[in-house]
């Protein structure tokens, strides 16, 4: 593949959010506009600077000609509504790169909106137009649980592990005033979670969350800048159950295409940001990018070194903006001195992946 034509081109110069809440009181196009004046303010650029707007949903948002219009954007330029959901968290930044190297936008809007617990839930959308049968995945939950459930076996981890994820999710979002999740979790309280799904219990799901989140991403602007985007996957793709493996998500496929874009090395990572949608995917990407060996992944989990990985609390413990607030926080993280940010996005067999770099 080789380095890739708009590797460092563009900078994420501002990131915006609105309160994170299970129950907003607003309109996802209120949300998205709060979110992006906030992105557009900590760039210090007005609405108006703005050429170009993206966005990623699942037809439960506010579409971006109504965001630019409400943001008093006159001359928008390119803009799409992407279909999609967190396998887009990480390669919307590749989109609005290439249209930065492309010349065709110098200052463009990203963003997610969401009533994802007082209006449209995630965790009932069906996986395949279920009605006809009388059987199947009958939404991502039970999907991912299927996958769960095999990864386990073969890596030998089992609930401490899954504990360790969502406990240290927790201590991490503890100093977070925007995360929903703050308090200690025990291994005895842990246990005692209802399953939603075995092995999932409903610590180990991420939140439905209500909010905004933003990011202006600019040619002309300083911040962290966007190394090197990818996205792909492998058999099965949304079909997970019909795959030779269901454990094999999205990392399998896009880490060895991420490390040959960049030039980098997972040793080169010094913030790491995962879709943790659920907590089995943590071990499984750390594992995948290389960032851990698979037969290390247990005394790694139980010893806590995973410390590191989305010191906010990510989207297990601050919030569900359908991963694009991981990627704010990998922007601070690269802010505060980080020199490479690794963010992930989820879609089953499919995804993405970035690395933003200071």
């Amino acid at each position: 593949m080789g380095m890739q034509p708009f590797a460092g081109r563009a900078a994420v110069a501002g990131i915006g959010m609105t309160a994170l809440t299970r129950e907003s009181g607003r309109t996802e196009l209120d949300l998205a506009v709060e979110a992006c004046r906030t992105a557009c303010a900590d760039a210090g650029i007005a609405p108006a600077d703005v050429d170009a707007v993206l966005s990623y949903h699942m037809n439960d948002s506010a579409p971006v000609t109504q965001v630019a219009r409400a943001l008093r954007i006159d001359r928008l330029g390119w803009h799409n509504d992407i279909a999609g959901g967190g396998t887009q968290a990480a390669s919307i930044l590749g989109d609005a790169a290439l249209l930065i190297h492309a010349g065709l936008a110098r200052n463009i809007l990203i963003y997610r909106a969401l009533n994802g617990r007082s209006g449209k839930r995630m965790n009932t959308v069906s996986t395949g137009p279920q009605e006809r049968f009388t059987y199947g995945m009958a939404g991502p939950i039970p999907l991912f649980a299927l996958a769960a459930t095999r990864y386990l076996h073969d890596t030998g981890l089992g609930p401490e592990h899954l504990h360790a994820v969502v406990a240290q999710s927790r201590d991490n979002a503890k100093t977070n005033p925007r995360a929903l999740r703050r308090e200690p979790l025990s291994f005895e309280d842990y246990l005692a979670k209802p399953y939603v799904c075995t092995p999932l219990r409903t610590a180990d799901c991420c939140q439905e969350t209500d909010g905004a989140c933003a990011l202006l991403v600019s040619g002309v602007l300083g911040g962290p800048r966007i190394q090197a985007v990818v996205r792909g996957g492998g058999p099965g793709c949304s079909s997970m159950d019909r795959a030779p493996d269901v454990t094999a998500i999205f990392s399998e496929y896009v880490a060895p295409m991420l490390w040959e874009a960049s030039g980098m090395r997972p040793s080169d990572v010094t913030a790491a940001l995962p879709y943790d949608a659920y907590s089995w995917l943590v071990p499984r990407q750390l594992a995948d990018f290389g960032l851990v060996r698979r037969e290390d992944l247990g005394p790694y989990l139980l010893e806590r070194r995973h410390a590191w990985l989305n010191p906010h609390g990510g989207l297990l413990s601050e919030g569900y903006v359908h991963g694009l607030n991981n990627v704010a926080q990998a922007v601070r993280e690269v802010r505060d001195g980080r020199e490479v940010a690794l963010v992930t996005g989820f879609g089953g067999s499919y995804g993405s992946a970035a690395l933003l770099v200071g």
